[in-house]
């Protein structure tokens, strides 16, 4: 189904906010602009009305104006009264540019000017307006009129308060005239609202942030498509109405992600197939208070995490990624919550790593991905709904890797012999000499009572001898030993949930969050 509603369309540069309609449809989001446009009749003149309006004794001239060259905006009309001259000719409306008055070209004359021009121009003033599609939303709405007795009195008029001519002006004739009405063979006019932009929701990404900063937008975001272009800044009267929208487009855009990849699966094989994927934003690394953050596209699919600068697109594209990791050897950890009561969660779902994050980051939704050699990626999502989301999908794609390999064989040394360590679903951990392959000893996963490591290559692991119930201690050296640790991490996670599934989902603080708002 369609959702529509009126938002404004923000530009940074100028500073000003322009009244657009959003059309929302389950794969393209449509931005509308308000034009006049001709219903009936000829329409000769390209965008130009000419329109020639009766002074009436009681009126005026019926409109009020707004804006003026001094501010560097159009001179706008930004009331048109009821049932008085500028109504009755069914030609002008609020929005409506002055181009000319009486033949004089206004449209780089101040405020002043053209209510001088307008006051003094007789019984009979003729005006060519331009609809202005791009009018900054305050001239559109009458902030406030400064009343008759100003008008006169102070002979002075704010550019960004209406100047009412509903009032008689300079008029020499005092006999009632003849009211402004449309001639019948003449073009009937509309406002209407027209598209100007659309975006595919296929695979595109949406943005709250200020670009390159943390800055949250005040009730604003920005959609940007798989091709770049953007929506421009989508700011929202309330923050329930940003929120409305932001979750609504999310929600399509995650549709059409799943659907993306049921078509990639079709053409994957059973252990090759894609778990999840999505938009986060990265943390670059060696950034200073700043907090630089990147777009970056990620993937969990077969045996490997991945990480993509763009979106893979076809088959083709998987070769492309920045980053692959084995999804045995990574681990995922959620750092940050926004609560509804807005205070924090500091969420640590891991023991016995070493944490070395600087958590002082705006940043509500953030997680971070461990990997191989002490290195980690961190990112940030828009919504709860998102983080949630990666947390149960990362933990899938781990468990059924785990499953699928069985077992993950290391190289070792320990007092300068060369040994083999493995870590087996269905067995635990066994230790083997390389060139005899004999075994030197083994261990359930349950036996397995803590561990210590010197954060380099050095690890010892605490296991209790189920005949003696005494702990033994044994020491291992490693080239990666954050990836042996990982995968030790996703073993043991992988056998407690084919054990005892509601644990693990008793664990999920992501989901806990979701459920408790």
């Amino acid at each position: 189904q369609t959702k529509t509603g009126i938002a404004l369309l923000y530009d940074e540069v100028s500073e000003n906010a322009y009244d657009i309609r959003l059309k929302l449809t389950k794969e393209v989001l449509t931005i509308q602009k308000q034009d006049v446009v001709c219903v009936s009749g000829s329409d000769h003149s390209a965008n130009h009305r000419t329109v020639t309006l009766r002074r009436q004794p009681v009126g005026g001239l019926g409109l009020s104006i707004k804006g003026g060259a001094e501010h560097k905006v159009p001179v706008v009309i930004s009331k048109i009264f009821k049932d008085q001259a500028a109504e009755q000719t069914g030609m002008l409306f609020i929005g409506d540019a002055i181009i000319q008055v009486n033949g004089i070209n206004v449209e780089s004359a101040t405020h002043e000017e053209v209510v001088h021009l307008l006051r003094n121009a007789g019984d009979e003033v003729t005006i060519t307006v331009q609809y202005l599609r791009e009018a900054p939303s305050f001239l559109k709405l009458p902030l406030g009129s400064p009343g008759p007795s100003s008008d006169h009195s102070s002979g002075t008029s704010s550019p960004l308060f209406d100047s009412g001519l509903h009032l008689n002006g300079n008029s020499t004739n005092t006999a009632p005239s003849s009211p402004s009405s449309p001639i019948a063979n003449e073009p009937k006019y509309e406002k209407r609202w027209l598209d100007t932009l659309s975006v595919p929701l296929s695979m595109a990404r949406i943005s709250r942030y200020k670009t390159g900063t943390d800055k949250l937008r005040s009730n604003a975001f920005e959609v940007l498509a798989l091709d770049g272009v953007s929506t421009g800044i989508l700011q929202f009267y309330t923050a329930q109405e940003s929120a409305d929208w932001l979750r609504a487009m999310s929600t399509n855009i995650s549709d059409l992600t799943l659907q993306n990849m049921k078509m990639a699966n079709k053409c994957c094989s059973p252990s090759d197939q894609v778990i999840h994927m999505g938009w986060v934003n990265e943390r670059l690394e060696g950034t200073d208070s700043s907090q630089l953050y990147k777009f970056k596209f990620l993937a969990l699919k077969g045996s490997s995490f991945y990480i993509f600068s763009t979106p893979p697109v076809s088959t083709l594209d998987w070769v492309r990624a920045e980053k692959v990791y084995n999804l045995c050897e990574v681990l995922f950890k959620i750092h940050k919550l926004w609560l509804a009561d807005d205070c924090w969660l500091q969420a640590n779902l891991y023991l016995g790593i070493h944490q070395d994050f600087d958590l002082e980051d705006q940043r509500p939704y953030c997680f971070s991905v461990m990997v191989g050699h002490g290195k980690s990626h961190y990112f940030n999502v828009e919504l709860g709904s998102e983080l949630a989301m990666w947390e149960k999908s990362f933990q899938r794609a781990i468990f059924l890797e785990v499953q699928r390999t069985g077992s993950k064989t290391y190289m070792c040394s320990w007092q300068g012999d060369t040994l083999c360590f493995t870590v087996d679903f269905a067995l635990g951990f066994t230790c083997f000499d390389s060139k005899t392959k004999n075994v030197l000893w083994r261990f359930k996963f349950s036996q397995l009572k803590g561990s210590s490591d010197d954060g380099k290559t050095r690890v010892k692991l605490l296991f209790q001898n189920v005949d003696t119930k005494q702990i033994e201690t044994k020491e291992l050296e490693f080239q990666d030993l954050t990836a042996v640790l990982h995968c030790i991490h996703s073993f043991i996670a992988a056998k407690v949930a084919s054990v005892d599934p509601v644990f693990i989902d008793s664990q999920s603080i992501a989901r806990k969050y979701m459920y408790s708002n």
